[in-house]
């Protein structure tokens, strides 16, 4: 695994959360470079004269040996300083020149980061933090949401795979970085920010608020459910964090040993990513020695494969769960499982993430850009084509809706998104509805009125906050329930032979 010998190379695929920021497999050089060591001679008073000229002629010799390009650099910088209207601090230029450097590659994964934004890099490594729970990128020019984590506010709030933020609080994001972008999102515990998002196939923006708070640590969820007398595991992988690992070869040692399972799901549906170690040791649960279970290329290399020290393949069938949400780590995961171990992959095609980035100090900052692709175990691209699955499932309409946000009653007559919300809510808790194109008809009313009735609402025909409310409530309960999961229950078939 070593791509350098005077290297020693980290692989670690980051899930920087909005209390992260941005996804990449990516490299950290943990090289270190000795810095100059400044002297300083004693002198007496007679040599100041020739001290100073020494250094005159030290200063020619200097700009005599720099390049051209650098001194015509060097001189941008002192005409701004003395010439611009306004006082500029001569870093911050650095700053700006480096940051123009970087732009130049067209690459939405490589980034200068300055001491702060190092800063909140540093962070965002850390086993917990307070946000909205989503991980975001920056892809064909716009921040971009990968996925919301399951169980977190951004998810709860109705944020999307590929949503695009376009505001944070009323402030444009238009051609910032994905740091600078996540600064305006991240924030305390129980405050609030509203972003308003471009989602493909909406005509219009929407704004979604969002409460912020402490992200749940723990990554690894486990089942057991039955399908025609079978016992079938269920591994539902959050994140690839540092102790993911080890929950999820916990999780499966009692699932294998306790209670006997005859089958496996392994779902990262909504998976942002993790680190690469984290997914290779769980990869290493079911692929042999000789397996690869990922391969990179450079720039003007031949691929290199990766191999786990691998236990073999299980006696049992394996089904994985993916959908666009599912990027980077789980990418990894879910190729390997369809190539070397020719599991069923069920659900949508995932995010698309598949490049390498390297980190390295730089000043006070850091410079992270894109040294590699990683590809699938048989050498196929990933990155903006994703995994597509062997066994293509949608899941219901509701499924993929967000919450009304309206301030006024939706109510006969109206024709707008968030009656289309409403509709398809109303549709999948199994009521009549012909249309959910956004018209408040009468069939409409009549669908409100009986649930009203139902819920012991004030019987309106008309959406308002309690009515709203309740359906949303219904809606959620609904999107968490096993029989509903109609990826979960193909996957299940698939298994048991059923």
């Amino acid at each position: 695994m070593n791509i350098s010998k005077k290297l020693f190379i980290s692989m670690i695929l980051i899930a920087l959360l909005i209390g992260g920021v941005a996804t990449g497999l990516t490299m950290q050089a943990m090289d270190t470079t000795a810095s100059d060591q400044e002297t300083q001679e004693e002198t007496d008073g007679k040599v100041e004269t020739d001290s100073k000229n020494d250094q005159d002629e030290e200063s020619k010799s200097e700009k005599a040996e720099t390049p051209a390009e650098f001194q015509s650099l060097d001189r941008a910088i002192d005409l701004i300083q003395a010439n611009f209207v306004n006082k500029v601090e001569r870093q911050e230029l650095v700053n700006g020149a480096i940051e123009g450097m970087v732009s130049k590659l067209d690459d939405p994964y490589s980034e200068y980061l300055d001491a702060e934004m190092t800063k909140q890099f540093n962070q965002s490594l850390e086993s917990s933090f307070e946000g909205i729970g989503a991980e975001v990128t920056k892809r064909n020019e716009h921040i971009t949401i990968i996925a919301p984590l399951k169980g977190s506010p951004a998810e709860e709030a109705g944020i999307r795979p590929n949503d695009r933020v376009i505001e944070v609080d009323g402030e444009s994001v238009e051609d910032y970085t994905v740091y600078e972008a996540t600064s305006l999102i991240r924030g305390e515990k129980g405050t609030d920010v509203v972003l308003t998002i471009d989602r493909p196939g909406n005509e219009e923006t929407i704004e979604i608020t969002i409460t912020r708070d402490t992200i749940p640590l723990t990554t690894v969820y486990s089942d057991v459910m039955e399908q025609d007398g079978k016992k079938v595991g269920v591994l539902e992988i959050r994140s690839f964090g540092e102790g993911t690992a080890k929950e999820f070869n916990d999780q499966l040692l009692k699932l294998e040993d306790e209670e006997n399972i005859e089958g496996l799901v392994i779902d990262v549906r909504g998976n942002p990513g993790g680190l690469f170690d984290s997914v290779e040791s769980i990869l290493a649960n079911f692929l042999g020695p000789d397996d690869p279970f990922v391969m990179t290329e450079r720039r003007g290399e031949k691929g290199e494969a990766y191999y786990t020290n691998g236990q073999g393949r299980k006696d049992y069938p394996i089904a994985v769960l993916i959908n666009e949400g599912s990027a980077s780590a789980s990418e990894i995961l879910a190729a390997a499982f369809k190539e070397v171990v020719e599991s069923d992959i069920i659900g949508e095609t995932t995010f698309g993430k598949g490049t390498v980035q390297q980190a390295m100090e730089l000043g006070d900052g850091m410079l992270k850009i894109t040294v590699m692709n990683w590809l699938s175990p048989h050498g196929n691209q990933i990155n903006e084509v994703g995994v597509e699955p062997t066994i293509e499932v949608k899941q219901p309409d509701y499924f993929y809706t967000t919450l009304i946000q309206t301030e006024e009653p939706l109510k006969y007559n109206m024709n707008n998104a968030e009656v289309e919300k409403a509709q398809i809510m109303l549709k999948g808790l199994g009521y009549e509805m012909d249309r959910t194109d956004g018209y408040f008809d009468k069939q409409t009313t009549d669908a409100v009125e009986t649930f009203q009735q139902e819920h012991d609402l004030k019987v309106t025909g008309e959406i308002n906050e309690k009515t709203e409310e309740k359906l949303e409530t219904l809606i959620l309960e609904a999107v968490e329930k096993t029989e509903n999961d109609l990826q979960l229950k193909r996957a299940l078939e698939e298994i048991t032979g059923s």
